[in-house]
């Protein structure tokens, strides 16, 4: 109700039926049988237990929505289990676990059907008694057995002997026992104040032993007493109050409606006095104050005989097919008249003076803030009202229609919508009252009251739609003729125009209850088909498309223009307001003339009005309906002004001005204006007004302007909303306004803009340079002619990386794509001018711009902003190459199509999804496009193996386990493997599981096919060891390039050249990882290349000595985590590789490795290490002493290693 519908175009939702797999039959007996007859040989295996357990409940659960299937094999199940039960041999475990399954069962089933099932002999009387008596009623582990033993008591009380006959002798064997009457009435009372489950078991046992007759006359009495006494003593205020006031509520509710009525009258005056006096409306309790309800009403049936009232309406016919037949004409009634001398036929009797205090509480419950205890008194009054004379019923529907004040809260509202439903469904709502109801319910289906930035009433309009499907159900048709109109209208704009989805599938449902049960509706038939359940679930949907069929029907047409301009465009919600401004539009050329004279008028005094919302909702609907109006007349080859008069056009020029003076575009209400004020100006100028040369143009474009300037002061949540429509004004004010007879701009004016706009560009603000590039971007043509470098120029000088606007990405992206849109609007000529045409002499520099954007990889605390530049880069670069393709071809040089592949390749190959995702669609794009197709693309051929046309849709880049199996196939293709390498270095050694997984394993396989191939084998490692080198100390790439080689030399990628003495991979790898973390301190780069100098041991001749010096200078590295991952990690290296060290001294190395603290003190270390070096035969490390001497934080020297 509160909360906005995210992602209104997804927001339709699966309906229940159709996902849900329909039961026919309980499959799974025989499986149950199993598990039943199992029971005695797992209860003593805790996990066989826990495991059968959940089985069941497994199985259980799938009939939760279709218990009914259980029905036949119930007594089975039962029978079975109290067997274990009632097995004198069965331990205390096998006992309860029989009681739980028993209790899994009730709960799916409900216990009212379960209950008669219960063996009620004589002989079951004393050992349930006796099995109660052992249970602890504290012990939280069995409360299931206490639950089900109470039912089953519950059952055997109904024997139809007198309980005396039970006791024999009651002081044998020398101590006396209690009668079992007492018995049964102690363990009732012991377990109604508990406050686990078995205190609904115990209100069941009471309300069927109590009523029993001996009991009746001996303890009826002495019970009421004590649950009053109870209930007296007790405060809802503490937990154990509540508990016990809970058992209390629930023992006497169930005993008034079970009790026959001249067995409970005597007591109801004193309850409901004690009730009164405990002041449960006043609790927070829910659970307290529903009881309260429910005894209330029990008590209320209790004093009013029962007896169905003559008087209650009976509908005749009720077939659906008789509906059917009639073709939409009214069946004729068959109602049962009144006889006239009703009177003498009902026996006169007194209503009691306490029923005036039961129906008052009732009424106050209707508008408790609960739904539970608002429900429970709705169904309280149906029942009630049901037993009165023809007159209370009366005041009791006019007391419940005091409800429905604008006083009253939204509960009272929800509340008296179920009343007055469960009224319907029961007769008791005479059809004289349907003219007093009707209104209510047709304010009620549009009920919505803002509470601070939300609002609340969508419960209330829900119960609407419910008094309307009653109704449909309750009433003969030709009572509701009169109001079939207004009854129709409402359901259809609830469904169609409500803002959550449950109201509008509910008024779907009561309008298709009404189609079927009524026959009246008109058109109902043709709107039901395009308005049912599923259809409403989409509001965009409902809004923008069925709306505009349902108005097609004469009947709807102005209903539903009147509720979106009285209650949509002034709505709380912005969205809601923007969407009925543009259902407006969608209705329009249903009732151009009332849109022209009747809402418009009405509209344009709101656009200027005090509420912000109303104003925001009635600007945006003027702008709309203008636009509509005028497409109208256009397309009918009609003026302007044959739908707009003189007063409209004055009063749509007005608007901007009246704001302005009033400064109604400042502060936050500014945010909602300039957006709707500029897309009044869109769409006004779309429209072709007759403004041109008024100073109106210029107050419009002072907006524009001044709406680009102040993006900083608006929120973020706002800019982007600003941006766009200030944008999107200017084009239009632009394209209609400031171009002359000969199709030029007039040049002071177009000097004064393109410049102004230009030296904007540089502001120190961010998002100005972003609103103003975004702006040249949508210039129009005749406004670039001759600007065409100057515009660019400035741009590019937006694209660049200063360390002033180092964070400025979204300028960056912004300039980019207004790159894009300026080339799209000039056009190409190979052989034009630089200042009015895309042409050979711009074309390089247009490139260089928009490619260098494609290695933006800035960070900063939001993440990789970045991102936003290289997707903004990859677009532009595909627009303005589709562009040349399609005119001149030949502009696009070789080397710069190469770039453009390998550069979306790199990006194809790369760790974030979406912007993995966006370089692949490009890259398929470009491959694929054949009108004509893309020069000079390298590898073309193979590239279309590996991404055939027919897969370009099919391919989800999203996805790792499809995108990089496919990507790593271009690292066999020279001319990309150097930039897929670069990008598949991040994605291997990134820290996303997924990512990781799948680019990993596709290099690997790579790998292994080029095992063989030496050549292939060379170029590779060739690569590799040129984007290590490029990448040096750019901790971007060099990170996790050092966690892919790692795994790639534990993978065994390399074995090929292992066996070469100093091979000069492994020669020039070394000292680019040695090169690498000289004087680095990052932790996840030292700990990245211990595994890559300890995969380098595999490598014959000298390098091995250089490895293990590198080695144990980090074994002594400052960093304790660095000392300690080393000393891990060469262990496992030696265990490895076997032969890195003589066999004779490999044992006492491990020992050193494996034994010495490596986090204690350097001094401690230093030597441990010395001694490895000793027995390895490698140079100890020397401390050189730096020539600025400074004293360390340990207060030695500072020093470095050699």
């Amino acid at each position: 109700m509160d909360g906005a519908e995210a992602e209104e175009g997804k927001e339709q939702e699966s309906g229940v039926g159709s996902t849900r797999n329909i039961l026919e039959s309980f499959t799974e007996s025989q499986e149950v049988r199993g598990l039943i007859g199992n029971l005695k040989g797992v209860f003593g295996d805790l996990a066989a237990r826990e495991m059968t357990t959940e089985k069941f409940i497994g199985i259980m659960d799938k009939y939760q929505e279709q218990p009914h299937l259980l029905d036949h094999h119930l007594e089975w199940m039962m029978n079975s289990l109290l067997d274990l039960a009632r097995d004198n041999g069965s331990p205390p475990l096998l006992v309860h676990l029989a009681f739980k399954f028993l209790y899994i069962i009730t709960k799916v089933r409900g216990y009212k059907r379960f209950l008669p099932l219960f063996p009620h002999e004589v002989g079951d009387l004393q050992p349930v008694l006796n099995m109660l008596a052992d249970q602890n009623p504290k012990d939280s582990e069995t409360w299931e057995t206490r639950y089900m033993l109470l039912l089953w008591l519950s059952m055997i009380c109904l024997i139809p002997f007198d309980l005396a006959r039970f006791d024999g002798h009651l002081a044998e064997e020398g101590h006396a026992r209690l009668p079992t009457m007492d018995r049964i009435l102690q363990i009732a009372k012991c377990y109604l104040v508990v406050s686990d489950k078995a205190r609904d078991a115990a209100a069941v046992l009471v309300s069927k032993f109590i009523v029993r007759p001996d009991v009746r006359q001996k303890r009826m009495a002495d019970f009421l007493d004590w649950t009053l006494s109870m209930l007296s003593k007790f405060s809802s205020e503490t937990m154990e109050g509540t508990v016990v006031m809970n058992g209390m509520l629930q023992a006497l509710a169930q005993l008034f409606k079970h009790g026959k009525r001249e067995d409970c009258l005597p007591y109801a005056a004193t309850v409901l006095e004690c009730l009164d006096n405990c002041k449960l409306s006043e609790t927070n309790q829910m659970v307290l104050r529903k009881l309260g309800m429910k005894l209330v009403q029990r008590l209320g049936m209790t004093f009013v005989k029962p007896k169905v009232a003559k008087w209650r309406y009976q509908r005749g016919c009720r077939s659906l097919a008789a509906n059917l037949q009639a073709q939409g004409s009214v069946v004729q009634s068959q109602v049962i008249t009144v006889a006239a001398n009703e009177a003498d036929d009902e026996e006169e009797y007194d209503i009691p003076g306490e029923i005036e205090n039961v129906v008052e509480q009732l009424l106050v419950g209707l508008k408790d803030k609960d739904t539970v205890v608002r429900w429970s008194a709705a169904k309280g009054i149906g029942r009630i009202t049901g037993r009165l004379p023809k007159e209370l019923a009366d005041d009791v529907i006019g007391s419940l229609l005091d409800c429905f004040s604008f006083q009253e809260t939204d509960n009272a509202w929800h509340g008296g919508c179920l009343a007055l439903a469960e009224l319907g469904r029961r007769g008791l709502l005479l059809p004289s009252r349907i003219s007093d109801v009707v209104p209510v319910i047709l304010k009620a289906l549009t009920y919505d009251e803002k509470r601070g930035a939300c609002s609340v009433g969508s419960n209330v309009r829900d119960a609407a739609c419910y008094v309307c499907w009653a109704f449909a159900r309750a009433y003969d048709p030709a009572e509701l003729v009169p109001f079939i109109n207004q009854i129709s209208s409402a359901l259809v704009i609830a469904a169609v125009f409500d803002r959550d989805v449950n109201c509008r599938r509910a008024a779907s449902a009561a309008f298709q209850e009404n189609v079927g049960r009524q026959g009246t509706f008109p058109h109902g038939i043709d709107i039901l088909t395009a308005a049912d359940y599923f259809a409403v679930g989409n509001r965009v949907n409902c809004y923008l498309t069925i709306s505009v069929y349902i108005s097609g029907f004469p009947e709807y047409t102005q209903p539903m223009i009147d509720h979106l301009v009285n209650m949509k465009i002034n709505h709380w919600d912005s969205v809601i307001r923007e969407l009925s401004t543009k259902a407006l539009h969608n209705l329009t050329p249903g009732a151009p003339e009332y849109m022209a004279h009747v809402v418009l008028p009405r509209l344009l005094p709101l656009s200027v009005g005090t509420d912000l919302h109303t104003r925001h909702g009635a600007i945006l609907a003027c702008a709309e309906i203008t636009h509509a109006l005028c497409k109208l007349a256009e397309e009918n080859n009609r003026s302007v002004t044959y739908y707009l008069n003189e007063k409209s056009l004055e009063g749509l020029k007005q608007i901007h001005q009246e704001l302005s003076n009033r400064q109604l575009y400042r502060g936050l209400g500014g945010e909602l204006m300039r957006p709707a004020v500029c897309s009044l100006i869109e769409k006004l100028s779309l429209s072709k007004m007759p403004f041109r040369g008024d100073p109106i143009i210029g107050g419009w474009q002072w907006l524009i302007n001044d709406s680009l300037r102040n993006l900083p002061l608006v929120s973020t949540s706002a800019r982007q909303h600003i941006k766009e429509a200030a944008v999107s004004a200017l084009a239009a004010l632009c394209n209609e306004y400031y171009i002359n007879e000969k199709g030029e701009a007039d040049p002071a004016l177009q000097d004064k803009l393109v410049t102004q706009y230009v030296s904007e560009l540089q502001n120190p603000e961010e998002m100005i340079r972003c609103g103003f590039s975004r702006a040249l971007g949508a210039l129009p043509r005749f406004l670039l002619k001759g600007r065409l470098q100057q515009v660019l120029e400035g741009l590019k000088k937006v694209t660049l990386i200063s360390p002033a606007s180092v964070s400025f990405a979204e300028s960056r992206r912004d300039a980019l794509i207004a790159i894009a849109k300026v080339c799209q609007t000039v056009g190409v000529k190979g052989d034009g001018s630089q200042e009015e045409y895309v042409c050979k002499d711009n074309v390089t520099q247009i490139y260089a711009t928009l490619l260098g954007g494609v290695t933006d990889y800035t960070t900063d605390s939001r993440g990789d902003v970045g991102g936003w530049v290289r997707e903004a880069s990859m677009t532009s670069l595909m627009e303005v190459t589709l562009l040349l393709v399609q005119n001149e071809p030949e502009l696009i040089d070789a080397n710069i199509c190469k770039q453009i592949m390998c550069w979306l390749a790199q990006q194809s190959a790369e760790k974030i999804d979406k912007f993995r995702a966006h370089a692949g669609s490009v890259f398929l794009t470009l491959l694929h496009f054949d009108h004509p197709p893309v020069p000079h693309i390298p590898h073309r051929e193979e590239l279309e193996k590996v991404f055939p046309r027919s897969e370009k849709e099919t391919l989800n880049w999203n996805a790792a386990s499809e995108a990089f199996p496919r990507i790593t196939q271009l690292l066999g293709l020279p001319a990309y493997q150097y930039h897929v390498l670069l990008g598949l270095s991040v994605s291997v050694g990134g820290l996303t599981e997924t990512t990781l997984r799948y680019s990993a394993q596709s290099l690997f396989d790579y790998m292994k096919r080029i095992q063989n191939d030496s050549s292939a084998m060379e170029s590779f490692c060739e690569t590799l060891l040129k984007v290590f080198e490029d990448n040096l100390r750019n901790d971007r790439v060099s990170v996790p390039l050092l966690t892919m080689l790692d795994q790639m030399l534990a993978n065994g990628c390399f074995d090929i050249f292992t066996m070469q003495e100093n091979h000069p991979f492994s020669v020039k790898l070394f000292s680019l990882c040695k090169e690498e973390i000289r004087r680095s301190k990052d932790i996840r780069k030292l700990r990245s290349s211990i595994g890559v100098f300890c995969g380098l041991i595999q490598f014959q001749g000298n390098v091995r000595e250089k490895v293990l010096f590198q080695l144990f200078l980090l074994l002594c590295h400052p960093f304790p985590v660095i000392r300690k991952t080393t000393a891990s990690q060469v262990y496992e290296m030696f265990l490895t590789y076997s032969d890195a060290a003589d066999p004779a001294i490999i044992d006492e190395v491990m020992t050193i490795l494996s034994d010495t603290n490596w986090e204690a003190e350097l001094p401690v270390v230093r030597e441990k290490r010395n001694s490895l070096c000793d027995l390895l035969k490698v140079p100890k490390p020397q401390l050189v002493s730096k020539v600025r001497y400074g004293r360390c934080s340990s207060g030695g020297f500072s020093h470095t290693w050699s």
